[in-house]
Parts: structure tokens; sequence; C-alpha cells
């Protein structure tokens, strides 16, 4: 009867230990903290009615930088405490044990890729796709903002083992097996992992499905798809990789599940099992997803270089093709991640020449982007210093990447920090170099107001630098033989110095995170000198910059005809393009709907990882009950009128 009712969940799984104490009272406390403000400032009914119930994919695209923002310092902490550890365990065990750092270094990667670059992606996409193609909303409102809580739920579940469990996976951030079968990780980690990735996935598919219906079928009148902008092009290539690498994760996961559950020796070497199918299945989902976490970027640096260059950007066809053909080459690729595995040296060989190719249309970005530039009147702000910097370290990378690419070379830095080094150079110095340069170009649009600069380009010399001194050594160290994951090693192999060097790379970067934030702080205390409310603080190119900063929620009072790739800028030279014809507009209502689906799914996640099987059934029943309800709810628009609309443009203006 009491494993009927409580399944594994005993009174071992409460905090009891140090950092899962630590970790819980803080949250704790920091829930307290925001409750007590939130009942001072009576704002309960106005977070639950104009946040977070909302299907304005402005207000969605902010939650999820919140969100993504929240779990970027979650991620950072792992990180710090990855290197302290190691610059302190040369011939010691250091201050972490061997179990509690494989912990650390699983969490930090699902966080900083699942929930942190995705996140800020997705925020981006959410503001920006619909205002670039001339759209008032997504496709499906209510689909973005059921996308955006079950990344939530995700996010909750991921972090949940902290209070209930003590332990999370040891395993590394894909669960390889068989270190993820229940022989050898008997706890929750694992299952914890699988759950929360079940939610946020799914999250992130109906996103994608979402993002790839507004953009083929919402596009303003004559925008063809010749004539997007191309942040919308890399959105689109992107969303195409979700829908297609997203529901192998799925699979996979679930797999991995039921050998736990159920004992079904799919990936375990025994009983007709392979574990080789784990590694070819996840990999089919996780290079795309590489992919997936910088294709974006491209498209915003696309636009950024544009703007500060005063020129259009060069060769428009041929960024359209390298995007398509990246999208397409990298379903292709995903058995160099395991050369070393014994497919052969044909399979191998076929492998490292389409990663290879890989390398032109790359190249024929960057070549683009530095012809923009000549002869452009370059204004280096702080957008364009991120793109300079993604530069210098894309080349890096890429670079690396190359030597990865050859299995004679690979099977020499195999599983090695260089590796490590490699990954990080893509994810930081593209997609993270991405995310800074897409807000610091677009918070004029978002609030009405500049970020600092002086600040700004503070922070990016900090991250820059506090980059290559953080991951230059983590290259060398991969050559000198150090591989992944260690959390102690000998003193006689001289690695200490290199480790101490990476972790004041650290502390650098920190520098440059503090500086943002300070200057957020900053810009809002200077925002009256800074308000801007021209709608084109940047002298941008595209679309979305023809609408008042901040946009109103109806995004355009008029919908516009698009007659060529640069219509803003013919906009500004054609006054009888601005000329306002008001008409009713029908908007969705918000919903809640979308948070209880995601509560009820939160709870058959964490119902499955404790074998809670009566609350699983229950809040499945939940989750499917709540689903049929909102399919019968069919009054979901108001219509704002013609006169509305005027009278709120006509303040804005006055304004």
């Amino acid at each position: 009867m009491k494993d009927f009712i409580f399944g594994k969940l005993t009174l071992n799984a409460l905090p009891h230990h140090w950092y899962t104490i630590g970790a819980t009272v803080s949250i704790a406390i920091m829930g307290l903290i925001a409750a007590i403000f939130l009942t001072k400032r009576k704002r309960w009914g106005w977070l639950w009615n104009e946040w977070l119930t909302s299907t304005d994919p402005k207000k969605i695209g902010t939650m999820y930088m919140v969100f993504a923002s929240l779990m970027f310092f979650r991620g950072l902490i792992d990180a710090g405490m990855i290197w302290l550890q190691q610059s302190i365990a040369a011939d010691s065990q250091g201050y972490l044990t061997a179990g509690h750092f494989q912990e650390i270094f699983t969490s930090h990667g699902d966080i900083m890729v699942f929930f942190v670059t995705m996140g800020f992606f997705f925020g981006l996409m959410n503001w920006f796709v619909p205002l670039q193609i001339g759209a008032r909303d997504l496709a499906f409102p209510f689909v973005n903002s059921l996308a955006f809580w079950l990344t939530v739920a995700g996010g909750g579940l991921i972090n949940l083992f902290f209070m209930v469990g003590g332990h999370f996976a040891n395993t590394g951030w894909l669960a390889v097996a068989p270190l993820s079968e229940l022989e050898f990780n008997p706890g929750v980690g694992v299952d914890y992992l699988i759950w929360s990735l079940q939610l946020s996935g799914l999250g992130s598919l109906l996103a994608g499905i979402n993002f790839i219906a507004t953009i083929i079928k919402k596009r303003t009148p004559g925008m063809t798809l010749m004539k997007m902008p191309l942040f919308v092009w890399t959105s689109l290539c992107a969303m195409i990789l979700v829908i297609s690498a997203f529901p192998v994760l799925t699979a996979t996961t679930l797999l991995l599940w039921l050998d736990r559950f159920l004992d079904m020796h799919i990936f375990t070497v025994g009983f007709g099992g392979n574990q080789m199918m784990y590694f070819n299945f996840i990999w089919m989902w996780g290079h795309p997803e590489v992919y997936i976490l910088v294709i974006p970027a491209f498209g915003m640096f696309s636009e950024i270089v544009a703007t500060f260059s005063q020129k259009k950007v060069f060769g428009y066809v041929s960024m359209v093709c390298a995007a398509v053909a990246i999208t397409l080459l990298s379903y292709m690729v995903w058995l160099h991640h395991f050369f070393t595995m014994g497919a052969g040296a044909d399979v191998n060989s076929f492998f490292s020449m389409v990663t290879l190719l890989i390398a032109i249309p790359s190249g024929v970005q960057v070549f683009n982007w530095i012809l923009t530039m000549h002869k452009g009147k370059v204004t280096f702000s702080s957008p364009m210093y991120w793109f300079i910097g993604f530069l210098s370290t894309f080349m890096l990378g890429g670079m690396a990447g190359v030597i990865l690419a050859a299995p004679p070379a690979d099977f020499q830095v195999h599983n090695s920090l260089f590796l490590i080094a490699h990954f990080h150079t893509m994810i930081i110095g593209v997609a993270l170099f991405g995310i800074f340069a897409g807000i610091t170009y677009w918070f004029p649009k978002m609030t009405g107001f500049k970020l600092n600069e002086r600040l700004g380009k503070r922070a990016f010399w900090f991250w820059l630098i506090g980059f290559f001194v953080s991951f230059i050594p983590l290259y060398l160290l991969g050559f000198m033989g150090a591989t992944r994951r260690l959390d102690h090693y000998s003193a006689s192999t001289g690695w200490q110095p290199f480790y101490i060097t990476a972790t004041v790379g650290f502390v650098i970067i920190v520098c440059g995170v503090i500086t943002q934030i300070f200057q957020i702080i900053v810009s809002i205390k200077e925002r009256k000198q800074n308000l801007d409310t021209t709608g084109d603080p940047w002298n941008g190119r595209t679309l979305e910059w023809a609408t008042s900063s901040p946009p109103p929620f109806y995004n355009f009072a008029v919908i516009p005809t698009v007659t060529s790739r640069d219509e803003f800028w013919n906009m500004k030279k054609d006054d009888h393009k601005l000329q306002k014809r008001y008409e009713d507009i029908e908007l969705p209502k918000n919903t809640g709907m979308g948070i209880y689906i995601s509560g009820f799914a939160f709870i058959l996640g964490f119902a499955l990882v404790w074998h809670i099987l009566w609350l699983a059934a229950l809040s499945l029943i939940g989750v499917i009950t709540c689903v049929i309800i909102r399919s019968f709810d069919d009054n979901t628009e108001y219509v704002l009128s013609a006169a509305e609309v005027e009278r709120i443009e006509t303040s804005k203006i006055r304004g």
C-alpha cells in the first residue's frame, strides 16, 4: 500500500546535502521575497491578467527571456563550481565528490542548451518574427502560450531534485547509455532529466510548428519568400530543424525511460539491446540541435551588419542558399560525434566529407558579412562590437571543427577538452554573442530607449577577453591529453596552471555579466534622456522599425504592403506609404489554459519520476480534460474598433 501511494518517494528524498539544503533555502527565500513584493504592491492580479495569461507574442517573448536569464545564472553557478573544482584538484579530491561533480557537469550542459540558449532565441523570435513579416500575432496564439509554459515546467522539473531527490543525473548532458541505465544509475536523477526534456522538448516542438505556420501563412501582402528578412529565413530554417529533430529526442528519451521503468533492455548490451543505437539516435537529434542554436544568430548578425554598415546585406540570395544548405547538411553529419566507435573507414569517410562541406556555406556567409562592411559607413556601436567578437571566435571554432571532422585527428582529441573548447567556442562565441547582439540591437524597439553604450562595450570586452582566457587553455589541455569530466588529476601532468587560468577567465566573464546587469539598471535610470519613439534609433532597414518603440499590442495599426527587401527604407523615402487608414482589429483573448495544462504535465512528470502511478493517471486525465475544454472554447477573440485604434495611435504620436 505504501509503495502504491508514494512510489519510490521516501523521507530520504528530502534535502539532506549541503547543496540541496542551500538551494532549497535560497529558492524559498527568493519566492518569499517575490510574494511579499507582489502582495505589498497589490500586483497579483496585474501579473496574472497582463503577463502570465497573455497571448501577446511580445509579452511571451519577454517572459521567455526572463526565464532564460534566471536559468543562465543557474548554469553560470554550475560552470564556476566545475572550474573551481578542477583548478584545485591536482593530487586532491577538491571540494566536490566525484558523483557531485558529474551531476553539476550534467545539469550545466542541459540547462544552458535547452533553457538558456533556446529560451533566448524563442524570446527574440516571438518579438521580431511577427514584426518583420508584418503580422499582428503568431498563427496559433494559445499554442504559443502553451509552448512557453511547457518549457517552464521542464525547467522547474530539472531543478526540483534540489528539494525532492537530492541527486541529479551524473551521466553527462546527453544521458549516454549504458551509464544512464538502471544498473548504473538506480536513483531518480536520470528520470528527472528524461521528463524535464520531455516537457521542454514538447514545448519546443509546438513552438517550431507555430513559427513555421506563421512564416509561411501570415506574411504581409507582397512579402514573398525572397523578400523576407534574413532573421526570418534563419528562424524558419531553425524551426524546420526543431520539428525534424525533437521528435527523435522525445522517442529516444522515452525508450530510455522504458528501459529503466519496464526493464526493456533497448539500449543494454544483453537481451538483444544495442547501446550504439542510443548514440545514433541521440546524435541524430544532437547535431541538428547545434545548428538550431547557431542559425538564428546568423540571421541577427546579418541584420546588424547591414544596419551599421548602412548598406544592403551583400549577396542576399547566397545568404539564403547558405542557410538552407547548412540546414540540409546538418542532418547528415551526426556520426562524426563517434568516429572512434568502430563504424569503419567507409562510414567515417562519408561523414567526414559531409562535415567538411558545411564549411563552404558557413564561409559564404562570413565573406558576405565582410563584403557588406566593405566600403560601407561602418558605425562601431555595441551590437557591432558583438558581431566583430563573433567573427573572431567563429573563425577559431570553425578551424577546430575542421580538425575534429578529420577522423585521424579526431582519434587523437576525441572526448578531450579540445572538443569541449570547440563546442563552447561555437555556443558562446556564436549563439550567446548573437543573443547579446540581438538584445542590444532590438532593445530600443522593445522598450523605447537604448542600453548604455559605454557599459555595453565594457561588458563586451570582459566577455571576449574572459572567453579566450577560459577556453584557449582548454584547447591546449586537450592536446595534452586531458579528457572531459575529470574531477581530479595528478599534479605531475602539469595541467593545473591551465585549469587555474581557465578559472581566471571565468571570473572575467562574471565581471562581464555584472557589467551587463549594471548596464540595464543604469539604462533604466537614464531612460528619460534616451527615450526614442521614432521607431528607428539604429536606422534599421527591416519592417519592425516602421512601428513605434515599443510597438503597440497589435503591432501594426495598418498591415503594410511590401515591395522590396528593405521596405522600411522605402517607407521613409515615400511618405504616402506611412499614411494610416484604420480598421477593426481582431485580437486573441488572454487564457490561463496553457498554465493549467503545463501544471498537470509537471505533476505527470514528477509522478513518473517517482513511480506514483495513481498521481500520473490523475494528472494525465487533467491534461486531457484541459485540452478538451480548450477545444470547445470558441470565444477566443475580441475586436478592437477602428476608432479605438485611431485613438491609441494618436495618443502615441502626441506622447
